[in-house]
């Protein structure tokens, strides 16, 4: 591997074959992101309700393959629709626990309920690995135009979260200041959770609805272990993301036997590892 990072001629022969390019596309617009909203998912204590919402992507794409429509429909509109219901039903639009609770109960029975439907309606179709895709994630699987979605619906959310960040940060920090100030703290958080959806339905198709969360708080996690600065920690949650994500789908390229989503998320871990040793260093 080391000779493949350093000749440079490995990259060329990778980026070559055009499921590398599109998953380079889109894994780097998705990872930005993840590593952006998650770093205040991380300061907000959220990250409980990032993991209901992995499982909203789950449930909403089964439903989506239930019914027979496009797969990425599913995603987004259930997704964006819990975690908006989840910030309006949460004290000043942040879900607590009782409510994080009660939705995961409910997405989880809903996603038996369209697993059942789609494996007997998928039955003998060969369409039944979709809902592993939808698991483990399928980012080497991407076409050319879904990566271009992908990466358009990722600067979106990097736009979001930067144009958000001051008013965002100062209600992450101290809420009731903020509410005293003028700040729209309710709208804030619920605003927030929507994005925080739209980023779990877009990252379910790169590591999946059981792994997305991992994306979403290990750079983040690193980030603040590594800087106390708010603006330097969400610049690096961006960075450390995407290169978990680079870097998971080299190992994944060179070692066919690994899938991509586990390495992407062993680097994201060796990260958090290596920043939590660095963080005790007195």
């Amino acid at each position: 591997m080391t000779v493949f990072l350093a000749t440079g001629t490995g990259f060329a022969q990778m980026l070559a074959h055009p499921f590398m390019r599109n998953a380079f596309v889109a894994g780097t617009a998705i990872a930005a992101a993840s590593g952006l909203v998650g770093y205040f998912v991380v300061l907000r204590s959220q990250v409980f309700s990032g993991d209901a919402l992995s499982h909203a992507a789950f449930t909403g794409a089964l439903g989506a393959l239930a019914l027979g429509v496009d797969l990425r429909l599913g995603l987004f509109v259930v997704t964006i629709a819990v975690a908006a219901g989840m910030g309006l039903l949460g004290p000043r639009g942040r879900a607590d626990d009782v409510v994080i609770g009660m939705v995961f109960m409910w997405v989880l029975g809903l996603g038996v309920l369209f697993q059942t439907l789609f494996t007997t309606s998928a039955s003998g179709t060969g369409n039944g690995s979709a809902s592993v895709n939808v698991l483990f994630g399928s980012i080497l699987g991407l076409s050319g135009g879904q990566a271009v979605v992908a990466a358009i619906v990722g600067v979106i959310a990097c736009a979001a979260v930067l144009g958000a960040g001051r008013p965002l940060l100062f209600a992450s920090v101290d809420e009731a200041v903020a509410a005293a100030r003028g700040v729209p703290v309710r709208l804030l958080g619920v605003g927030f959770l929507v994005l925080v959806g739209v980023t779990a339905a877009e990252a379910t198709q790169a590591v999946g609805a059981l792994l997305l969360v991992g994306l979403v708080a290990a750079p983040a996690a690193s980030a603040q272990r590594l800087t106390d600065r708010p603006w330097r920690g969400l610049l690096l949650a961006a960075a450390l993301s995407v290169f978990a994500v680079w870097a998971g789908l080299t190992i994944a390229y060179l070692h066919g036997s690994v899938p991509a989503s586990f390495a992407i998320m062993a680097v994201a871990t060796a990260e958090y590892l290596g920043a939590l040793g660095w963080s005790l260093i007195p």
